[in-house]
């Protein structure tokens, strides 16, 4: 039996005192140091409501950079708790929710790479079955 996902707005989830949301950080989280100094950057300003960052970086290039994967997971973990901001990561696999879970993400999405293969979603969606965490879904771009 398929997993079906509810659609929530989340400002349901997250308070925005009725500002836009705001979820900013590094594109890809290449090192502790760039993760500490870009969130806690953001943090003191207040640009944003939530923090994110790019773990695993899906390329079309062999050998390109594809993210720092588990290992970055600490540092986005310890940046939330330093701030006290939710954390958001792009998922592509149900792996990656359980790594994501573990570490206490907040919110995830779904890349545009990843929502183009309807197999990719059903499995993602199957591995959240139970499971109550707000899920952002790119749609990609699409030639007319």
């Amino acid at each position: 039996m398929s997993a079906t996902l509810d659609i929530v707005p989340l400002q349901d989830w997250i308070n925005t005192n009725g500002k836009p949301l705001m979820i900013a950080g590094p594109c890809s989280a290449e090192t502790e140091e760039q993760v500490w100094d870009t969130v806690t950057q953001i943090a003191k300003e207040g640009y944003a409501h939530v923090i994110r960052a790019g773990v695993w970086k899906p390329r079309t290039r062999p050998g390109s950079f594809e993210g720092m994967g588990e290992a970055a997971l600490p540092w986005l973990a310890a940046a939330k708790k330093e701030t006290g901001l939710p954390l958001a990561i792009e998922v592509a696999s149900p792996d990656h929710i359980e790594l994501a879970l573990k570490y206490g993400v907040d919110i995830l999405w779904i890349g545009a790479r990843t929502t183009v293969n309807p197999f990719n979603v059903q499995d993602i969606a199957d591995a959240l079955k139970g499971v109550d965490i707000p899920v952002l879904v790119k749609t990609p771009l699409t030639l007319i």
